[in-house]
């Protein structure tokens, strides 16, 4: 990233700020460039660095500076693509091997947990033929979710975001492999989800403690794909099959939550929203998922590969969403973009739907409107506290801003309306928000074990809300 700088030669500058401690605090790196001889060399390092160490760096050039004319050398310095090692994939120790390989054969009830390093290292086909050998379940880490969308016996995600047979199935095995996967907390890496089971863990790096829990007891340090192979190979026959014909139909036709709730006349089960558009948009297009409340339900689409469906997860932040979506649109200006986000969320960067315009991207924002900071709200009502806080009074209708600034706007309050409003964005292209009202009994199954009283009705909370429909005119009829 090229970032401006004070001017050296002023000794006052009103915007001036010490850029550095923003940029660190982020974890990216930051470099001052402010010797002109130095500075070809200085920024091939820094594509270098943001290269190898696979995070941002952010380059700060005084503004005097930028504009001096080049006196020096012609020739640029040979690139960074030229200097970066050329290593190849790391293959286990056979001792390695045959360990890991006797702690399986001795297993009944295996899953292959796949993380982002099973997905960079192409390690999935590889992932799939153990899970297959040792008769075992596929399941993968948030961030790798899709990556084995069309197996049968595959459980979805490992973690806070669980479907419930996931869950159930996690909590029955006795054999954990984890591969290429940094075991952090939410995805289950202390054994939360797998309290009966022995973890391996398949990485370049193992650890035996990850974000302050003990994680994996027995390691095979290789590269995913070349580890896995190698465990494959080195497995011995079996006769003991965790899999079955019934567990493959209640993996294809259980509902990722079945929890009844109690939903308020002219309002939409985000679950059912969610259903609605996972058989309706088309597989080509790109998905991205914001963070927040509204985030566990989109994750629930089990058709859509890991390539085409970008996951947030960074600090556990909303509001981010957009942005992150626009970059998707920028890299693949051929292909439509879907964005899933709250309604709080998107009010944080709302003015982006002017950038949309202005730049021309195909990018379909999908809200969650339950008039609320979901995540918030639940979390207060599970303490017995009012909500006031958290909730939007006047139910933004995103449908009207949409249109106000130039993009296709629609309130979807009939979910038989989808299949007709996705061909008419197929055919048109552009970009387009339609607002989905949904109700906010509806409590996510993380939000519900983490707070397990955030599904009860706050009688006087309940009472004082109400919704502000008048000036929504394609808005559902019935407030609250």
């Amino acid at each position: 990233m090229f970032a401006g700088e004070a001017p050296l030669k002023s000794g006052w500058y009103n915007q001036e700020i010490d850029q550095a401690p923003l940029i660190t605090a982020t974890g990216a790196a930051y470099h001052r460039l402010h010797m002109p001889e130095r500075m070809p060399v200085a920024v091939r390092d820094a594509f270098l660095q943001a290269r190898r160490e696979r995070r941002p760096v952010v380059i700060g050039v005084p503004f005097d500076l930028q504009s001096r004319p080049w006196d020096g050398p012609t020739d640029l310095p040979r690139p960074s693509r030229e200097l970066l090692p050329r290593t190849s994939p790391m293959p286990p120790h056979p001792d390695d091997v045959a360990a890991a390989a006797n702690l399986l054969a001795g297993a009944e009830r295996v899953v292959v947990l796949a993380g982002l390093g099973a997905v960079e290292s192409g390690a999935g086909a590889a992932c799939r033929a153990l899970a297959a050998k040792a008769g075992g379940l596929l399941s993968t880490t948030l961030p790798a979710r899709g990556l084995f969308h069309d197996d049968p016996f595959c459980i979805g995600i490992s973690g806070s975001f669980t479907p419930e047979a996931g869950l159930d199935y996690l909590a029955q095995a006795d054999f954990v492999i984890a591969v290429g996967c940094s075991l952090a907390y939410h995805a289950g890496g202390g054994g939360q989800l797998w309290p009966k089971a022995k973890m391996l863990q398949v990485d370049i790096d193992p650890v035996a403690l990850s974000q302050g829990q003990e994680v994996a007891r027995h390691h095979l340090r290789a590269d995913a794909r070349l580890g896995v192979e190698a465990l494959t190979a080195a497995l011995p026959a079996r006769n003991r099959n965790w899999r079955s014909h019934g567990m493959a139909a209640r993996i294809r036709d259980s509902k990722p939550d079945s929890h009844a709730f109690e939903i308020e006349p002219g309002m939409l089960d985000p679950r059912r929203v969610v259903e609605a558009l996972e058989e309706a948009l088309p597989h080509e297009w790109e998905m991205v998922n914001s963070g927040g409340h509204c985030s566990w339900f989109f994750a629930q689409m089990p058709s859509r590969p890991q390539e085409k469906f970008l996951t947030i997860r960074e600090f556990g932040a909303i509001g981010n969403g957009i942005s992150f979506a626009m970059g998707v649109a920028a890299a693949r200006p051929d292909r439509t973009v879907v964005l899933f986000d709250g309604d709080g969320s998107l009010m944080m960067h709302v003015q982006e739907l002017e950038t949309i315009k202005r730049h021309g991207l195909n990018i379909l924002i999908v809200v969650m409107n339950d008039g609320a900071y979901g995540s918030e709200v639940h979390k207060l009502r599970s303490e017995g506290m009012l909500d006031d806080g958290a909730v939007v009074r006047l139910q933004p209708n995103f449908a009207a801003i949409a249109r106000g600034f130039g993009l296709a706007g629609k309130t979807v309050g009939n979910l038989d309306d989808v299949p007709k409003l996705v061909a008419e964005l197929a055919a048109s292209g552009g970009a387009a928000v339609w607002d989905f009202r949904v109700s906010d009994k509806v409590v996510s199954p993380s939000i519900r074990r983490a707070h397990p009283q955030s599904s009860r009705e706050v009688g006087r909370v309940s009472s004082v809300r109400c919704r502000d429909t008048s000036t929504a005119p394609d808005a559902p009829g019935a407030g609250r």
